[in-house]
């Protein structure tokens, strides 16, 4: 990708057979990935009734005009029962340019509250003007979206195309999710279910936008593929051994009373194969690039040396991305573990509890699959890369020996007779394979 020489170049070290034989596994897995998407596509409304789960529907931005501090409405000033009572004028919505006042007990969670300052409001319908409107939260959009604008501009600045395609495989992933994953959930149809199949439909968007559709990325695809379902079967077994109910999360017990078709026991297990599938990218992807990166640096590497050498690069990838499994894991359920900890719970009587026990599990299931991904994606590489000296080697006869190759001298006498070669013998280096000796980037080998 812009560069001038053909793209396919680097799969000329893979023999075209081999290379037809990649392309429609993954083709065929793709069908099947779709067929998947399509049998399980939502077909109804999946909006469930927010009002009886006390959800808001519509807000609304609006600014701070006033801010006054002051006795709450209905006490006396001898009380002291002190509010802070903040004028705002409306911005969005049905009522833009009008103004609200809300009032605040003084707290420590009560927001802090300048004029100037943007927040969103709460549009209570059909209630009495006064009180149709509630304190929903800042407006943080601008700042998401220049957080998001740096993050682009740093991926692309470094990863140039590939970083752009890194972010359209990203916007792609998300609209997988929320368009379709979460809403077959919500039809009804099996959330484990739905999450093989739009986790393989992840995978194939992430690794084929971003790095282009390359004899190395159809291997990354498939052995992540291969890993994800070892992950799957795991999750499966350990869920039902634990015997997790998903009941003992809030938000799932607001699903459950949102909407009924919604299996909450098996959204715990769709959340961990969706957790597991980034890292597994990452993985399969380092690998599959470590072996080819190693197969053009020496063409000589036979097949197990290549997959040692790649595995001793995978063993220090393990180390560091199992503990950023555990630390995402635990990072995101930190205040959870402070309560545990301050009830003086036990770690064993923590552990046993079934929201701790979920990220336990959801923990050591991905783990292990991102321990086994390392040998599958390093050997399918090192068999790939290594296929064209194995299918072209040429054929000798059973114990003949390969005779050594002379120096050669270009000198001639006067006479036009050439003067005699040295008796010392000297081999000629090996040569590389044809194309591994034509220009190249140093993305060569995935194309």
């Amino acid at each position: 990708m812009g560069h001038a020489h053909n793209h396919t170049a680097g799969d000329a070290a893979v023999p075209r057979r081999t290379r037809r034989r990649l392309t429609a596994v993954a083709v065929l897995l793709g069908l099947v990935t779709l067929a998947g998407m399509a049998i399980l596509w939502p077909r109804h409304n999946v909006r469930g009734d927010v009002e009886k789960l006390g959800l808001i529907k519509h807000v609304h931005e609006a600014v701070v005009v006033r801010v006054t501090e002051g006795p709450c409405r209905g006490t006396q000033a001898s009380q002291r029962v002190d509010c802070k009572d903040v004028r705002f004028r409306l911005t969005q919505g049905p009522n833009k340019g009008e103004y609200r006042t809300i009032e605040f007990a003084l707290s420590r969670t009560t927001p802090d509250l300048h004029p100037g300052d943007k927040v969103v409001l709460n549009h209570v319908e059909h209630a009495q003007k006064g009180y149709d409107y509630t304190y929903a939260d800042r407006q943080r959009r601008p700042v998401l979206m220049w957080l998001a604008i740096i993050f682009a501009v740093v991926v692309i600045a470094l990863g140039r195309l590939r970083g752009v395609g890194a972010l359209v495989g990203l916007g792609g992933s998300i609209a997988v999710i929320l368009g379709f994953m979460l809403p077959s959930m919500l039809d009804g149809n099996s959330p484990p279910l739905v999450a093989i199949i739009g986790a393989s439909a992840v995978a194939y968007l992430a690794l084929y936008v971003a790095y282009g559709f390359r004899t190395m990325t159809t291997v990354a695809l498939l052995s992540t593929l291969a890993a994800l379902a070892l992950t799957v079967g795991l999750a499966t077994l350990f869920t039902h051994l634990a015997h997790f109910s998903g009941a003992s999360n809030e938000d799932t017990l607001l699903i459950g009373l949102g909407t009924s078709a919604v299996d909450i026991k098996g959204l715990v297990l769709a959340g961990m194969v969706l957790g597991a599938l980034g890292a597994l990218n990452d993985i399969t992807v380092t690998q599959a690039s470590a072996v080819g990166e190693l197969r053009l640096a020496d063409a000589s590497l036979s097949r197990l040396q290549l997959y040692r050498a790649g595995i001793r690069i995978g063993r220090d990838h393990i180390a560091s991305t199992v503990n950023t499994l555990a630390l995402a894991y635990a990072g995101a359920s930190l205040p959870l573990l402070i309560l545990f900890t301050l009830s003086g719970q036990s770690l064993g009587a923590v552990a046993n509890g079934e929201i701790v026990a979920i990220e336990i599990v959801a923990t050591l299931v991905g783990s292990i699959g991102l321990v086994t991904a390392v040998p599958i994606s390093t050997w399918f590489a090192a068999l790939v890369a290594t296929e064209h000296s194995h299918e072209h080697r040429p054929a000798q006869p059973v114990g003949a020996r390969s005779q050594p190759v002379l120096a050669e001298t270009s000198g001639t006498t006067h006479r036009g007779v050439g003067r005699p070669r040295p008796r010392g013998r000297a081999r000629r280096e090996p040569e590389p394979p044809e194309d591994l000796l034509a220009p190249r980037d140093e993305d060569e080998f995935w194309r």
